[in-house]
């Protein structure tokens, strides 16, 4: 999807504390960041600051004082991950917002992003999701774990703006894909998944390549180098343009492409990308999950930003890093 709009100029300036910056979304932000003057960026593994832990996390902010924080920091994984492992979603997620949240509060931190997902609008919300979709009806099963914890999270930004005159925004990307993405078979997402089995069948010359549901559902796609773009651009606009800021339901704003395709024409395209010229078969009796992701993003194209990336060409992109990066990957 082309878009003529530019980014506006990004406005912050000082130290960034960038959680999860070696993830995908993370590494994008990240990348966009270091190009960027009068910026100086903090950045923390794993190792050096577990998110979970109230008191480390307390202590680092009280120590480095960042200007601004953004909490790109999660848990993440498609749906046998969601399936397989609900605690340590919701659990893990609840208290790395929290602790981040609550801790840049605490050291004054004057702007604040959380990154959510598209997942906590209802499972048969209308197409497409606007923001006051939010909480008006059950979420999908297989991650609703998951959304509960992007939810809080929300709610916790919401909450301190209305509270404390805090600053804290939120955005609730769909679905993302591109370099850096975890393209484990097991708990990777659609794309990635898709991209290395068909690339595994195409090398192993596998007559046919089974793929979960039956390729109805529908889905939207956006390239993580535009999110990042998306990311700084609502960063850094001037409060007064964000009406909804502390409005329950309201406060949080969608980014993604405004288009979707269907699971099967997402598989074909894939399979012609990478080259690969067996069956693409289908195995029903494997969950769907929602049948349709879109989202509507009409407020965050009024606020100067749409998409750029077309999804072929995302998809070619992608591709080519993960030909470039396979031994790591499998290392």
């Amino acid at each position: 999807m082309e878009a003529n709009c530019q980014a506006t100029p990004l406005t912050l300036s000082g130290k960034i504390y960038l959680a999860g910056h070696r993830g995908m979304v993370g590494s994008a932000i990240h990348r966009r960041l270091e190009q960027t003057d009068g910026v100086e960026v903090l950045t923390r593994t794993h190792a050096e600051l577990d998110l979970t832990n109230q008191a480390a996390v307390d202590d680092c902010f009280a120590t480095e004082r960042p200007d601004h924080v953004i909490l790109a920091a999660a848990k993440v994984g498609g749906i046998w991950a969601n399936n397989s492992y609900p605690a340590d979603f919701i659990y893990q997620n609840l208290m790395i917002e929290a602790n981040v949240i609550h801790a840049a509060y605490r050291a004054g931190v004057k702007r604040l992003l959380l990154l959510g997902s598209s997942c906590i609008y209802p499972r048969l919300a209308p197409q497409p999701m606007a923001e006051d979709a939010l909480l008006t009806g059950p979420l999908e099963q297989t991650n609703e774990p998951y959304a509960i914890a992007k939810i809080a999270g929300i709610k916790l930004c919401e909450s301190y703006n209305r509270q404390y005159d805090t600053d804290f925004r939120s955005v609730m990307p769909t679905n993302l894909y591109g370099p850096g993405d975890n393209f484990d078979l097991e708990n990777s997402h659609v794309i990635p998944a898709l991209l290395r089995k068909l690339h595994q069948a195409k090398e192993t010359q596998s007559p046919s390549v089974t793929i979960w549901g039956t390729g109805t559902p529908r889905r939207e796609f956006l390239h993580v180098d535009d999110m990042a773009e998306a990311c700084l651009h609502v960063m850094g606009l001037p409060l007064e343009t964000l009406q909804a800021h502390t409005q329950p339901m309201l406060s949080h704003i969608n980014i993604g492409a405004g288009t979707d395709v269907s699971i099967r024409e997402l598989a074909e395209t894939i399979a012609e990308i990478v080259g690969f010229e067996g069956e693409l078969r289908y195995d029903t009796s494997k969950p769907d999950g929602t049948p349709q992701k879109l989202m509507d993003v009409s407020r965050l194209k009024a606020l100067g930003w749409q998409a750029r990336t077309g999804l072929r060409e995302g998809l070619q992109q992608t591709y080519a890093w993960f030909l470039e990066n396979q031994q790591t990957i499998r290392s």
